[in-house]
C-alpha cells in the first residue's frame, strides 16, 4: 500500500498532491518506480492483513453473534439435514402403511433410520450444551459435527492377482493385465 502524508493512496485512482497541488492520473502509481514515488513523499508500507472471522458466528472480529439465536439456527440445520437423510427411506415407511401392500420395513432401513435419528439427537444435545458462541463454533466446525454415519473399518488390502486380471497367451509369450 502506498501512503502520502499518512493517508493511503488506492491504486488506479487519480490523486492530487496535498502540498504541491499537482494532479496525478489513475495509472501513475502503477507506472512509476519506487524512487519516483519517494521523490514526491510517497512511501510504501506493507498491507495489514485483514483479520479472519467466520461470518456464521461473528459480526466482526471479536464481536460474536447472539448465542441463543445461533443455537436455534444450528439445531434447525441439524433437523433439516436429518430429514434430508431420512427422505431416502421414507418410501419404505409409507409402503408399510399402505393397506394394499403392508410390506414390512426392511431391517437395514430401520437400522439406518435409527442411526440418523440418534446422530441428530446427539448433535442437537451437543449444540444445546454450548454456553458461548466460541464453544458453538468449535463444535460446528469439528469433524464430530460433520459425521452422520459411523465410519466403516478400512477394507483389507486387495490381492495383487485379483479376479480382474486378463491373461493373454499366444505362442511363447504370456502377458497379464490387472485393472
Amino acid at each position: 500500500m502506498f501512503v502520502l502524508n499518512s493517508k493511503p493512496l488506492p491504486l488506479d485512482t487519480a490523486f492530487t498532491h496535498p502540498d504541491t497541488g499537482v494532479q496525478y492520473p489513475a495509472t501513475w502509481l502503477r507506472l512509476t518506480s519506487l524512487a519516483e514515488k519517494e521523490a514526491i513523499g510517497i512511501t510504501e508500507v506493507p498491507d495489514q492483513p485483514t483479520p479472519y472471522y467466520d461470518q456464521r458466528f461473528w459480526w466482526d472480529t471479536g464481536i460474536p453473534k447472539d448465542h441463543a439465536q445461533l443455537v436455534d439456527q444450528w439445531v434447525g440445520q441439524v433437523k433439516q439435514t436429518a430429514a434430508s437423510l431420512l427422505q431416502g427411506t421414507d418410501w419404505l415407511v409409507i409402503r408399510s402403511q399402505d393397506l394394499s401392500s403392508q410390506k414390512p420395513i426392511p431391517d437395514w432401513a430401520l437400522d439406518e433410520r435409527g442411526v440418523i435419528r440418534a446422530k441428530s439427537d446427539e448433535k442437537e444435545a451437543a449444540i444445546r450444551a454450548t454456553t458461548t458462541t466460541e464453544e458453538l463454533a468449535a463444535y460446528v466446525t469439528s469433524a464430530a459435527f460433520s459425521a452422520w454415519k459411523d465410519e466403516p473399518a478400512p477394507a483389507p488390502a486387495a490381492d495383487p492377482v485379483a479376479e480382474d486380471t486378463i491373461v493373454f497367451s499366444g505362442g511363447a509369450t504370456t502377458s497379464a493385465f490387472s485393472f
